[in-house]
């Protein structure tokens, strides 16, 4: 992902901690001794996939280039209640001011993670990926996605402006599919600008009707059942179109869909319908 770069990363770090430290973490500053020095443990609460040690230490560092992580367990492996992930030591201000900004991160990250390593371990056998999409929390996209492909699953389009998706509200305002795709391609040509071209069907007569134009480079078979996505991939030529299925697709059917042949599989619910896993981070005392 060219847009999973440290700069970026470091940009939504700034802004939320602007946002949760303000001018000062007052409790720390009045309680905590100044030259006090402090360890931590990161505890496992839930059973899942971790995900967010890699951002962890990135907070730390920001908030302070003294604390230092010793790792145990890596983003992407399995986790159980119990597990401790990693130690942060250092200042114990700069633990306690760092410690809800990490856990936010982290929790909602493995939470993503869990989910979609769920559903991209159903179908691990197959060729069939399994991708997210913009059904993601404002402001932090980037970690979410990052969330993603620590949990197995990969990455749809970033945002609006790297992939063009024409979906059923442009096809209707646009007044139908050849209007939309000429439109499209009239546009891209003014813009000087090189997009990948993906249109929604609805039903196997909208799949022909992009197949007689045939200017697009993917085809969404939305809210389709496996048998009619077997019936539509019957007549859609595989070298010339990536195809993809989405709509509702969960734990249950997911694997009926991907034994269809279809080259990937979008769900929303890894990054709106997930649960966080339970994290915390513990004063440690030897």
């Amino acid at each position: 992902m060219d847009y999973l770069n440290r700069e970026s990363i470091q940009e939504i770090v700034e802004r939320a901690l602007i946002e949760d430290l303000g001018d000062g973490d007052h409790t720390s500053l009045a309680t905590v001794p100044e030259q006090g020095h402090g360890k931590a443990r990161l505890l496992v609460k839930d059973d899942g996939v971790l995900a967010g040690v890699e951002l962890a230490e990135i907070i730390f560092k920001r908030v302070d280039p003294k604390l230092q992580m010793e790792v145990l367990i890596k983003d992407g492996a399995r986790i159980n209640k119990g597990d401790i992930a990693f130690y942060v030591e250092g200042p114990s201000r700069s633990i306690l001011s760092a410690e809800r900004l990490v856990l936010n991160f982290m929790q909602r990250m493995s939470g993503i993670a869990t989910k979609t390593d769920e559903l991209a371990s159903i179908i691990a056998h197959l060729p069939t990926k399994l991708l997210d999409t913009r059904k993601t929390t404002p402001g932090i996209r980037l970690m979410e996605k990052w969330a993603v492909k620590i949990g197995g699953g990969h990455n749809h389009r970033f945002a609006l402006y790297d992939m063009v998706m024409i979906k059923d509200n442009h096809i209707d305002y646009a007044g139908g599919i050849q209007q939309a795709i000429e439109r499209t391609h009239q546009y891209l040509k003014s813009k000087n600008k090189s997009l990948k071209i993906e249109i929604e069907t609805r039903n196997l007569a909208e799949v022909k009707q992009v197949l007689a134009d045939g200017r697009v480079d993917r085809i969404m078979l939305d809210n389709f059942t496996p048998d009619q996505i077997r019936e539509a991939l019957s007549i859609i030529d595989s070298d010339k179109f990536e195809t993809e299925a989405s709509g509702g697709i969960n734990a249950n059917s997911i694997l009926a869909y991907a034994e269809t042949g279809v080259d990937y599989i979008s769900s929303g619910a890894l990054t709106h319908s997930f649960k966080s896993l339970d994290l915390s981070l513990k004063a440690e005392f030897s």
